[in-house]
């Protein structure tokens, strides 16, 4: 484009858009601005899930996905650490116990019922980064 040139039809709102994306990202977090919530700064929210819970909602849900494919993968492509998929075999064995005894709705809930309990215990104990390969 060059002096004089008229805007090609978007330009504009283009324009106006950046203009607004640049406002709305330099004007979020200036200095003062965790003073001023009254809270401490590096501090996390009150919102932020606990890792036992992320951790809980993962293996079971990948536990599903094997439980139903007869299968399992390779648990970096899942985004599981190695304790996470440890938590996981454990939990699909029992899970098939329990549908072949007491059909597909018994094996959902124990599914919730193990990935919770394991997932608990590997966070009590530490979780990943304590001891090699966890």
């Amino acid at each position: 484009m060059t002096t004089g040139e008229p805007l090609r039809p978007g330009a504009l709102q283009m324009l106006g858009l950046a203009f607004l994306m640049g406002t709305l990202a330099t004007g979020c977090g200036g200095p003062g601005h965790a003073e001023a919530k009254g809270t401490a700064s590096g501090t996390p929210s009150a919102s932020a899930t606990p890792p036992e819970d992320l951790c809980t909602r993962i293996v079971a849900h990948w536990s599903r996905e094997v439980l139903n494919s007869d299968t399992y993968g390779d648990y970096q492509s899942m985004g599981l650490s190695n304790g996470q998929y440890e938590i996981l075999r454990s939990v699909v064995d029992a899970a098939r116990t329990e549908q072949k005894r007491r059909g597909a709705e018994a094996a959902d809930e124990l599914i919730d019922r193990e990935a919770r309990a394991g997932c608990v215990e590997w966070y009590r104990s530490g979780g990943p980064g304590k001891g090699p390969w966890q």
